[in-house]
């Protein structure tokens, strides 16, 4: 599942984007990855790891939920199941 959510552009600088993943690994966990940056400039990655994909899942929808809270906009979503805001 993955998630790309970008500020409203204001004019003088390029828009800052936040990107979650959610995955499946091999050993039956879940990791959210973080990608945030801004368009075009240097970007960070945070993973965090879940044993269970209902923790993952819910720390997924929180972090989208409050990435909606600062004014970013949803801009794509992939996954069958992917949450909707």
């Amino acid at each position: 599942m993955r998630m790309l959510l970008q500020e409203r552009p204001n004019g003088r600088e390029a828009p800052r984007f936040v990107q979650l993943m959610l995955e499946a690994d091999l050993l039956g966990g879940w990791t959210l990855v973080r990608e945030t940056g801004q368009i075009g400039g240097r970007s960070s990655l945070k993973r965090e790891q879940y044993l269970d994909q209902g923790s993952a899942l819910a720390a997924f929808e929180h972090a989208r939920d409050l990435q909606l809270k600062k004014g970013f906009q949803l801009m794509f979503v992939q996954g069958a199941d992917a949450p909707r805001p």
